[in-house]
Order: C-alpha cells, then sequence, then structure tokens
C-alpha cells in the first residue's frame, strides 16, 4: 500500500483501541481530567520525538500563522476531544462509532463552508444516509443509563466532529508545509494550557481534584497511558499524515474504517450487544461517509 495509505488505516485502527480503552477509563476518570491527562501525555511524548529526530522546538512563522495554531488547537485539541470522552461515556464504545459516521460528511461540510468546495449530488445524499443511518441505529442499549443520554451524546459526538474539521482544516496548509510533529506538539500545548486556564476559572482553589485526577490515580494508568500512546499520539500522527499525502476524501475513506473496527472490539472486549437495528444504522452511514468521501 502506499505509505498514505498505510497512515490513513493506522490511525484507524489505534483510534479504535484507544477508544476501547477510553469508555475502560471513562467509568473512573470523568472527561475534562481525563482529556488534560491524555494532552499532557501526548505533549511531553511528541517533544521527546521532536528532541529524538533533532528538530527544532520553535519554527518562525507569521503571527497570523500562530493565531490560526492557537485556535485550531483550543477548538480540535481541548474542546473536541473533550466532548468526544463525554460522548462516549453516555454511548458506549459501538454506539460511539456510530455516532462518528459524522466524520467525513462534517469534513465536506466544513470545506464548503470555509473554502467554498461545492458539494456534488453524491456528498448530499451521502449525509442525508449518514443522518438516517444514526437515527435508525441509535436505540437504548443496556450500555446507555438514561434515555436522555443518548441523544446528549449524539450531539457531543457529532458536534465534535464538526469542530475537528474546522480545527484541522483552518490550518491544513501549515501542516502540509512545516513539520507534522512539530505542529502536532504545539497544538497540544496550547490545548493543554487552554484546559488549565479553563479549569483555573472554572474551579479556583479546587485544580488538584479536579483537572489532575488523571494523575492522582496511578491505578488507572496502565489504562490511561496506551490509550494516550495509541490515541492522542499515535492516531493524530497518523491522521495529519494521511492529510498530507492524500486527498482528503481517500483518507477519510480509510479513516471511517474505524467504525468497523470499533464495533468489533467492543463487541470482543466490552460485551457491547451488536443488535439488528445498530447493524442497519452502521451499514447505512457507512454507505452515507464513503459517498461523501469518495465524491
Amino acid at each position: 500500500m502506499p505509505i498514505g495509505d498505510l497512515y490513513a488505516v493506522g490511525a484507524a485502527l489505534a483510534w479504535s483501541f484507544a477508544l476501547i480503552l477510553m469508555r475502560v477509563a471513562g467509568h473512573q476518570i470523568p472527561p475534562i481530567p481525563l482529556t488534560f491527562f491524555k494532552n499532557s501525555v501526548t505533549l511531553i511524548l511528541v517533544v521527546v520525538t521532536l528532541l529524538v529526530l533533532g528538530e527544532p522546538l520553535y519554527i518562525k512563522l507569521e503571527p497570523y500563522d500562530y493565531f490560526r495554531l492557537v485556535a485550531s488547537a483550543v477548538l480540535g485539541i481541548a474542546v473536541a476531544d473533550t466532548m468526544v470522552a463525554a460522548a462516549v461515556n453516555r454511548l458506549g464504545a459501538s454506539l460511539q462509532a456510530l455516532a462518528d459516521c459524522a466524520y467525513a460528511p462534517s469534513i465536506a461540510f466544513v470545506g464548503f463552508l470555509m473554502f467554498g468546495e461545492i458539494l456534488s449530488s453524491w456528498e448530499i445524499v451521502g449525509g442525508i444516509c449518514v443522518l438516517f443511518g444514526v437515527f435508525v441505529g441509535a436505540s437504548m442499549t443496556a450500555e446507555i443509563k438514561k434515555p436522555k443520554d443518548l441523544w446528549i451524546g449524539i450531539l457531543l459526538a457529532a458536534g465534535a466532529h464538526i469542530i475537528m474539521a474546522v480545527g484541522i482544516l483552518m490550518v491544513r496548509d501549515i501542516f502540509r508545509e512545516e513539520s507534522l510533529i512539530w505542529v502536532c506538539s504545539f497544538r497540544f500545548a496550547i490545548g493543554a494550557l487552554a484546559m488549565y486556564i479553563y479549569a483555573l476559572i472554572r474551579f479556583p482553589g479546587r485544580i488538584r481534584e479536579t483537572l489532575f485526577v488523571g494523575f492522582l490515580r496511578p491505578d488507572m494508568w496502565r489504562t490511561m497511558v496506551p490509550m494516550t500512546i495509541l490515541g492522542p499520539f499515535l492516531a493524530t500522527l497518523f491522521w495529519m499524515a494521511g492529510f498530507k499525502y492524500l486527498e482528503a476524501g481517500r483518507a477519510a475513506i480509510f479513516n471511517q474504517l474505524s467504525t468497523v473496527f470499533i464495533i468489533i472490539l467492543a463487541y470482543f472486549f466490552l460485551g457491547e450487544k451488536f443488535t439488528r437495528r445498530k447493524m442497519i444504522g452502521v451499514i447505512l452511514a457507512l454507505i452515507g461517509a464513503l459517498l461523501v468521501a469518495a465524491s
């Protein structure tokens, strides 16, 4: 397989395992401290990677480019990642995978809004298929504690993908020209800093017991550290590399394989049931996502 294809498939596979571990960790660690833990540890990993590769820790860019990187990090790393963690807690892994099918239509929709990229008829049809598939597959299961958690979780997951799409596309030109690892390190640094500032304002005097919960639970590190290495570190690098070496549509097709991977892993490792209604919803949503990505 071409290197770009391998990166895109690798992103889907790494993210799938990370989401399963996130589901396990989410039973013990709330979304905000869980996201802060994985963003902080990922920052350490990418900085070490930069040092090992001998790449600079600072790159000279225009002030406007730095502003875009900061905005991208706050949206994609601090806000969207926290929304994903909150959605997984409410939906479980397999329904989260179904909601993840909103990824490809989100990329297409945001591309239309930001760059005026015209949506083809197949992209519109595909987007409708995704929405219909999520609606059909969104049913109450044993993993969902309250009825309202179903739709709140779906809205959180779908909203996270739209925010991620905005965050990544607004700096697409930068990570195509500059070091991919440096861009990742900068975004994770700003994301962690933004969450710390938010906690200072939101939880004054209670930073330790709110934001740093993950660091104070060594019994959970064997779940959270592999989750961090597979998800925010490897999956993010592979994901961005896929966009760097492939057209967005082709990368999105391979990325969408995470839906299949997650459902299979959730069945074997978490015991989540794969109902007929969920199966129909996943098939519809995958068809829609592939139509969007392939258009």
